[in-house]
């Protein structure tokens, strides 16, 4: 992430103070406002750093004017959309949370798609790495690969190794199709949007793997297969999504065969004491990010592991944190929508895309404060 943010030996960067208060519904001027207030960054901070790299609000300063542009264009839109209501009658919201997880997909995928390729989750990454876009994608791959590695699922040909895998939130497929060619089994993806359903049919014809590799528009907490129906239960970067996490975990322990095993990996909250609430602003931060992500309320992966212990009486529980393995991944992600590529990118992907692309260095202020932590749950169904 050296050249992208203001960085001194801290390995995010980005000085040890207030999350800035950002209300997304006002724009791209009041998102870049709030950095600039939340950060404390001088006007020579927030165009270059000591190396003559951008730093985190010239990052902001540069997305500006494609999202001052997105941002009038979807009011316009929405204007000339609007019907008088009856008299008497008064508007309601009617989008569900699931609906708008679709919709924020549905116009981002094909964005990240061509940048990123079929990987949309983090990289594993060693200490100190610093590389191409190309060694990036390699740190997605040894992502599935560590985690596999990390939760103890056995190699191709040894006993307990899976034959049916389900891959819950699988965006485009790529985990599903690493899976498959590793362990030569049949794997099952669902996610909420259509447009990732469809490219990853795309990837998976291509790739010679459309008969062993299938895709899903469904529902996570209401899934629509038999009980005890996959050896394992894959979950990357999906669970942070989900509303009701023990009706999430109850559902993915459901379907799972018993002996068989869930991998669990998302986006929480950091641990709590007991008795202890997150800090007001801690708690602001999330909900900025959660905004423009569309998540419901955060958790810690303690939280997780509760209920597989205390809901679902699973065996071998065991929990990790990764944060440090994928520091570089989102400074590597803005510096792709930097290029001129990325900013072709987000115009076709619209406003709901560059708010997301906005709120990425608050993601980056939420591992550097210790808010947000890369966790990690796996757990075993009792025989």
């Amino acid at each position: 992430m050296t050249g992208l943010w203001t960085v001194a030996p801290a390995a995010w960067a980005l000085p040890p103070v207030a999350a800035p208060q950002l209300h997304l519904k006002d724009g791209p001027g009041s998102l870049a406002a709030g950095l600039a207030k939340g950060c404390r960054l001088s006007p020579s901070a927030a165009e270059t750093n000591a190396s003559g790299g951008i730093t985190l609000l010239g990052a902001v300063a540069a997305l500006l004017p494609i999202g001052l542009g997105l941002r009038a264009a979807a009011r316009r839109n929405r204007r000339s959309n609007v019907r008088p209501a009856a008299a008497g009658v008064r508007r309601q919201a009617t989008e569900t949370l699931q609906e708008g997880i679709a919709k924020f997909y549905n116009a981002s995928t094909g964005v990240w798609v061509d940048i990123w390729g079929e990987h949309l989750h983090h990289g594993y990454y060693p200490e100190g790495f610093k590389g191409t876009l190309a060694q990036h994608q390699a740190a997605q791959v040894d992502m599935i690969e560590k985690v596999l590695e990390w939760s103890g699922v056995p190699e191709i040909g040894s006993p307990g190794a899976p034959k049916s895998v389900l891959d819950v939130g699988c965006g485009v497929g790529g985990s599903s199709r690493h899976i498959q060619r590793k362990y030569g089994c049949v794997t099952t993806g669902i996610t909420l949007s259509q447009k990732q359903r469809d490219q990853a049919d795309i990837f998976s014809k291509a790739s010679g793997q459309f008969d062993s590799c299938s895709f899903k528009v469904e529902d996570a907490l209401k899934m629509p297969f038999a009980d005890n129906s996959f050896d394992l239960i894959w979950s990357l970067e999906s669970g942070e999504h989900m509303p009701r996490k023990p009706e999430f975990m109850a559902e993915m322990h459901r379907v799972c065969k018993p002996g068989g095993r869930i991998i669990l990996v998302t986006w929480v909250h950091r641990e709590l004491l007991e008795g202890e609430e997150l800090k007001p602003r801690e708690q602001r931060l999330l909900d900025s990010i959660s905004k423009a992500y569309y998540l419901p309320a955060w958790c810690s992966i303690s939280d997780y592991a509760k209920i597989a212990k205390d809901n679902l009486g699973m065996d071998g529980i065991r929990m990790d944190d990764w944060t440090e393995r994928i520091k570089p991944f989102w400074g590597a992600v803005i510096r792709s929508a930097l290029k001129p590529s990325g900013w072709l990118a987000l115009l076709r992907g619209g406003w709901q895309t560059f708010r997301g692309a906005l709120v990425m260095p608050l993601m980056v202020r939420g591992y550097s404060i210790g808010t947000v932590k890369f966790g990690l749950l796996t757990a075993t169904k009792k025989p």
